[in-house]
């Protein structure tokens, strides 16, 4: 009898799985734990081949592991993730930010595959095509409404072959071609540096890949050249990435062989030290760090350090609180597995990990470290710091708040489309963004527009409302509060229909900033926006209060 390939493929997976991971735990761990996991894996592996053989229907062996395999990983943290071949590609550029093609950052916008981020200096950014240019077709293939993942797949290749784009754009009837050569990528992990006063430097730092480090000295050597005595180093929403590159980073500000972070796992190769190995750029410049929700990991580690070396003040909100290293570990057939290896801790001995992925509820959420485990720790001159919890900035500015009709007209795409639109439409790019505003004629044209885009939503409070009533029908109580409750539901929507008056300062600036970049990417984003972003002004207003600066890193 012929063997069934499916069965034949199943059973080879199978036995490679227990094959595999009985030779890697078996140095590992202890007689019992190897014999309860040799077990499990055996009866994984039979039932994989059980199924196959009798279950009704024909099934996908890999897509059945690989379900299993998401379903163990997911039990643990969200950083600790299989890679399987198909997928390497993609990791490979977001670890290191090099791939080869034009150099554009393609995404759907209301099911139109657009240019989203032509990268500055790269064949796409020089060639002429612009934030907003929805792709037609690639080297004569039509992507329209096509997944965003085979734009890509073509926008890549061999560096030094040619590529035909085709766009079209905003307010124009006829499509544009542009003939492009492939080179290899290296996106900046600085995304800006420039003076925003006549002594204060700014760098906005996006990513931790290779080379962050000599980005970020580099870029603080031309601001001093320039005549910067003061700096602000942007980490906001920055997600981290390469340790190494946090080390290098912080080498910039402080003396050559003092510890920056260390490293604490189960296996030994976990336990390190990791230390600055090259003479600082400056010891003394004054330098403020900008902190967010969104900071994390490599992005922590140089906040923290230098917080914790008293050589930093940080500005913003509390940080995220990852204070765990992940690895890469090789599997069999091309795959990999990124892996929490370790915990890591800065200088004062604190680790900020938040979520206590160990210990999840029956439900399998996780919580934060109870504030009664936080443990005091001190910096170098003794300044009081904490763990558990992420970074507590030394100047706290409240973050700014959205309303729920901003957020959608951003998620929908529909404040990217209309920057595209206007700036069709004005194509001469202002002198200034820092001075660019859109008038009041402007913004009712905007709201025109989105009445001829059907724009519609439900804030949650709408949602919870018609909730209430549902609930209140279903438990026999409506009667007695029906007239209650529907004047209360006719007031939320008469609300919602006044958002777009009532929250116009921000939609307006979310509008102004995203013309902005579409106009200039990041460097015009931050033009529009520094001189009304709060912990750019509260870092301005500390840099040039000296006192004050010296008052904070001290322990008055």
């Amino acid at each position: 009898m012929r063997n069934n390939p499916l069965k034949t493929k199943g059973r080879k997976i199978a036995v490679a799985v227990v094959l595999m991971a009985a030779v890697s735990v078996a140095f590992t761990v202890p007689a019992d734990r190897y014999f309860d996991i040799a077990k499990s894996l055996d009866i994984f592996a039979t039932l994989v081949k059980e199924v196959n053989a009798n279950y009704v229907d024909e099934i996908e062996p890999k897509k059945l592991v690989d379900t299993g395999i998401h379903g163990m990983l997911e039990q643990l943290d969200p950083y600790t993730v299989y890679i399987p071949k198909e997928n390497s590609e993609a990791f490979s550029i977001q670890t290191t930010g090099e791939y080869a093609g034009i150099g554009a950052l393609v995404g759907q916008i209301n099911h139109k595959t657009v240019v989203t981020n032509p990268y500055l200096g790269f064949p796409a950014n020089r060639g002429g095509i612009h934030v907003g240019d929805e792709l037609i077709s690639i080297d004569g293939k039509d992507v329209q409404g096509k997944p965003t993942g085979e734009s890509s797949a073509l926008l890549k290749g061999v560096p030094k072959t040619e590529v035909e784009v085709e766009i079209k754009r905003y307010g124009e009837s006829t499509t544009r071609k542009f003939n492009l050569v492939r080179e290899k990528i290296k996106i900046s992990n600085v995304t800006f540096q420039g003076m925003i006063t006549k002594e204060i430097g700014l760098i906005k730092l996006e990513e931790f890949t290779p080379g962050a480090g000599r980005e970020v000295a580099e870029a603080v050597t031309k601001l001093k050249s320039q005549g910067a005595t003061k700096l602000i180093l942007d980490l906001r929403d920055n997600p981290g990435g390469s340790l190494y590159e946090a080390v290098n980073i912080v080498n910039i500000f402080i003396p050559k062989g003092k510890e920056v972070v260390s490293t604490k796992g189960k296996a030994p190769e976990s336990n390190k030290s990791y230390y600055t190995l090259n003479n600082p750029v400056d010891l003394e410049i004054p330098l403020a760090i900008l902190t967010s929700g969104g900071t994390a990991s490599a992005s922590e580690i140089v906040s923290g350090s230098l917080q914790d070396y008293d050589r930093a003040i940080l500005i913003g909100q509390r940080t995220f609180g990852k204070g765990l290293v992940q690895t890469t570990r090789q599997l069999a057939y091309d795959a990999q597995l990124k892996i929490t290896t370790a915990k890591y801790y800065i200088p004062s001995g604190r680790c900020i990990q938040a979520l206590d992925y160990a210990h999840r509820h029956s439900d399998g959420t996780v919580s934060k470290f109870a504030d009664s485990l936080k443990r005091e720790f001190k910096t170098k001159i003794g300044r009081k710091v904490y763990d558990g919890a992420g970074l507590d900035p030394d100047i706290k500015v409240k973050e700014e708040e959205i309303s729920a009709a901003t957020a959608e007209l951003i998620g929908s795409g529909l404040i990217f489309e209309y920057a595209s639109k206007y700036c069709g439409e004005h194509k001469a790019i202002p002198t200034s963004m820092k001075s660019f505003r859109l008038t009041d004629d402007e913004y009712t044209k905007f709201i025109e527009w989105l009445k001829t885009q059907h724009f519609d939503y439900k804030p949650e409070l709408e949602n919870k409302m018609e909730a209430l009533m549902k609930a209140a029908k279903s438990e026999s109580y409506f009667a007695e509060v029906e007239t209650p409750l529907k004047e209360l539901k006719n007031k939320i929507e008469e609300a919602r229909q006044s958002d777009l008056r009532r929250f116009k300062p921000e939609i307006v600036k979310a509008l102004e900033e995203e013309i902005a970049f579409h106009y200039l990417l990041v460097q015009g984003q931050i033009e529009v926006s520094e001189d009304r972003d709060p912990e750019i002004l509260e870092a301005k207003k500390l840099l040039t209060d000296a006192a004050r600066y010296a008052q904070l890193l001290s322990l008055q």
